[in-house]
Protein backbone atom coordinates (compact mmCIF):
# COMPACT_ATOMS: atom_id res chain seq x y z
CA UNK A 1 0.00 0.00 0.00
CA UNK A 2 1.21 3.91 -0.52
CA UNK A 3 0.66 7.42 1.40
CA UNK A 4 -0.81 9.87 -1.02
CA UNK A 5 -1.05 12.91 -0.47
CA UNK A 6 -0.60 16.61 -1.82
CA UNK A 7 2.73 18.49 -2.93
CA UNK A 8 2.53 21.88 -0.13
CA UNK A 9 4.38 23.75 -2.68
CA UNK A 10 2.86 22.75 -6.35
CA UNK A 11 -0.25 20.86 -4.89
CA UNK A 12 -0.65 18.10 -7.06
CA UNK A 13 -0.67 14.52 -5.96
CA UNK A 14 2.30 12.34 -5.07
CA UNK A 15 2.30 8.91 -4.14
CA UNK A 16 4.87 7.57 -1.77
CA UNK A 17 5.41 4.04 0.18
CA UNK A 18 4.26 2.83 3.68
CA UNK A 19 8.56 3.10 4.66
CA UNK A 20 8.46 6.97 3.23
CA UNK A 21 5.93 7.81 5.95
CA UNK A 22 7.29 10.93 8.74
CA UNK A 23 10.18 11.60 6.29
CA UNK A 24 10.97 14.29 3.58
CA UNK A 25 11.23 13.38 -0.06
CA UNK A 26 11.50 15.43 -3.10
CA UNK A 27 8.32 16.38 -5.24
CA UNK A 28 8.67 14.41 -8.65
CA UNK A 29 6.96 17.59 -10.21
CA UNK A 30 8.74 21.20 -9.00
CA UNK A 31 11.33 19.37 -6.49
CA UNK A 32 10.33 20.63 -3.52
CA UNK A 33 11.20 19.29 -0.12
CA UNK A 34 8.12 17.79 1.33
CA UNK A 35 7.03 15.84 4.31
CA UNK A 36 5.40 12.07 3.96
CA UNK A 37 3.04 12.23 6.36
CA UNK A 38 2.95 8.86 8.65
CA UNK A 39 0.09 6.53 6.86
CA UNK A 40 -2.65 6.09 9.10
CA UNK A 41 -2.72 3.72 12.29
CA UNK A 42 -5.94 1.57 12.17
CA UNK A 43 -6.57 1.64 16.00
CA UNK A 44 -6.13 5.38 16.13
CA UNK A 45 -9.35 7.76 16.14
CA UNK A 46 -9.83 9.77 13.41
CA UNK A 47 -9.16 13.75 14.58
CA UNK A 48 -12.23 16.14 14.14
CA UNK A 49 -10.87 19.30 13.17
CA UNK A 50 -12.56 22.53 13.48
CA UNK A 51 -11.92 25.97 11.54
CA UNK A 52 -10.21 28.75 12.48
CA UNK A 53 -11.71 31.97 13.77
CA UNK A 54 -10.28 34.50 11.54
CA UNK A 55 -11.02 37.68 13.74
CA UNK A 56 -10.10 35.59 16.33
CA UNK A 57 -6.57 35.09 15.18
CA UNK A 58 -6.42 38.74 13.59
CA UNK A 59 -6.95 39.40 16.93
CA UNK A 60 -4.50 37.59 18.52
CA UNK A 61 -1.76 38.60 16.21
CA UNK A 62 -2.20 42.39 16.92
CA UNK A 63 -2.09 41.59 20.74
CA UNK A 64 1.06 39.75 20.32
CA UNK A 65 2.68 42.73 18.26
CA UNK A 66 1.40 45.11 21.17
CA UNK A 67 3.26 43.28 23.70
CA UNK A 68 6.00 42.68 21.42
CA UNK A 69 6.53 46.51 21.04
CA UNK A 70 5.87 46.73 24.81
CA UNK A 71 8.55 44.21 26.11
CA UNK A 72 10.81 45.99 23.17
CA UNK A 73 10.14 49.79 24.74
CA UNK A 74 10.38 48.58 28.76
CA UNK A 75 13.63 46.57 27.54
CA UNK A 76 14.81 50.38 25.79
CA UNK A 77 14.01 52.62 28.98
CA UNK A 78 15.89 49.61 30.93
CA UNK A 79 19.02 49.75 28.97
CA UNK A 80 18.70 53.40 29.00
CA UNK A 81 19.45 55.90 25.56
CA UNK A 82 22.61 55.67 24.52
CA UNK A 83 23.53 59.09 22.73
CA UNK A 84 24.12 58.89 19.00
CA UNK A 85 27.47 59.58 19.46
CA UNK A 86 28.53 57.46 21.84
CA UNK A 87 31.07 54.45 20.57
CA UNK A 88 28.79 50.82 20.49
CA UNK A 89 30.90 48.13 21.22
CA UNK A 90 31.21 45.63 18.69
CA UNK A 91 28.41 43.10 17.52
CA UNK A 92 29.58 39.46 18.23
CA UNK A 93 28.16 36.52 15.65
CA UNK A 94 25.09 35.93 17.95
CA UNK A 95 24.02 39.55 18.06
CA UNK A 96 24.23 40.17 14.31
CA UNK A 97 22.12 37.46 13.77
CA UNK A 98 19.52 38.27 16.30
CA UNK A 99 19.86 42.66 14.70
CA UNK A 100 19.49 40.79 11.40
CA UNK A 101 16.04 38.53 12.26
CA UNK A 102 14.64 41.84 14.34
CA UNK A 103 15.33 43.77 10.87
CA UNK A 104 13.76 41.62 8.69
CA UNK A 105 10.77 41.73 11.21
CA UNK A 106 10.45 45.37 11.84
CA UNK A 107 10.29 45.20 7.62
CA UNK A 108 7.57 43.16 7.38
CA UNK A 109 5.60 44.64 10.00
CA UNK A 110 5.62 47.87 8.39
CA UNK A 111 7.86 49.37 11.18
CA UNK A 112 10.46 50.76 8.28
CA UNK A 113 11.45 53.92 10.89
CA UNK A 114 12.85 51.19 13.69
CA UNK A 115 14.35 49.12 11.00
CA UNK A 116 16.16 51.51 9.53
CA UNK A 117 17.77 52.39 12.41
CA UNK A 118 18.45 48.53 12.97
CA UNK A 119 20.32 48.45 9.72
CA UNK A 120 22.31 51.34 10.58
CA UNK A 121 23.72 49.53 13.28
CA UNK A 122 23.78 46.41 10.74
CA UNK A 123 26.29 48.23 8.84
CA UNK A 124 29.30 48.39 10.14
CA UNK A 125 29.15 44.56 9.95
CA UNK A 126 28.42 44.26 6.28
CA UNK A 127 30.67 41.56 5.29
CA UNK A 128 29.48 39.19 8.21
CA UNK A 129 26.04 39.93 7.99
CA UNK A 130 26.06 39.06 3.93
CA UNK A 131 27.24 35.36 4.86
CA UNK A 132 24.41 35.47 7.75
CA UNK A 133 21.99 36.65 5.36
CA UNK A 134 23.16 33.88 2.87
CA UNK A 135 22.58 31.30 5.26
CA UNK A 136 19.26 32.34 6.26
CA UNK A 137 18.18 32.48 2.49
CA UNK A 138 19.47 28.87 2.22
CA UNK A 139 17.35 27.21 5.00
CA UNK A 140 14.25 26.06 4.00
CA UNK A 141 12.99 26.64 7.71
CA UNK A 142 13.41 30.15 8.65
CA UNK A 143 13.50 31.12 12.06
CA UNK A 144 10.40 30.97 14.23
CA UNK A 145 10.55 34.96 14.31
CA UNK A 146 10.33 34.75 10.65
CA UNK A 147 8.14 31.61 9.91
CA UNK A 148 4.54 33.72 8.76
CA UNK A 149 6.13 35.33 6.48
CA UNK A 150 5.60 34.25 3.31
CA UNK A 151 9.00 32.71 1.78
CA UNK A 152 9.08 35.33 -1.39
CA UNK A 153 8.53 37.97 0.90
CA UNK A 154 11.39 37.17 3.29
CA UNK A 155 13.75 36.53 -0.07
CA UNK A 156 12.86 39.99 -0.75
CA UNK A 157 13.58 41.35 2.38
CA UNK A 158 16.39 39.39 2.22
CA UNK A 159 17.84 40.45 -1.09
CA UNK A 160 16.85 44.04 -0.17
CA UNK A 161 18.87 44.44 3.37
CA UNK A 162 21.91 42.49 1.15
CA UNK A 163 21.62 45.24 -1.39
CA UNK A 164 21.29 47.76 1.26
CA UNK A 165 24.79 46.60 3.24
Amino acid sequence: MSISFKCQRCKKKIKAPDKAGGKYGQCPHCNYRCYIPAPPDENEPELKLAPIDEEEENQYGEMMRKTYDLTQNILHERAGAEPDDAPQRAMNEKELIKSIIIYLRMVADGRLDQAEQMAAKIKPYAPAAKQILKKIARTERPEPELADIPPKLLMGLIKNLNDTL
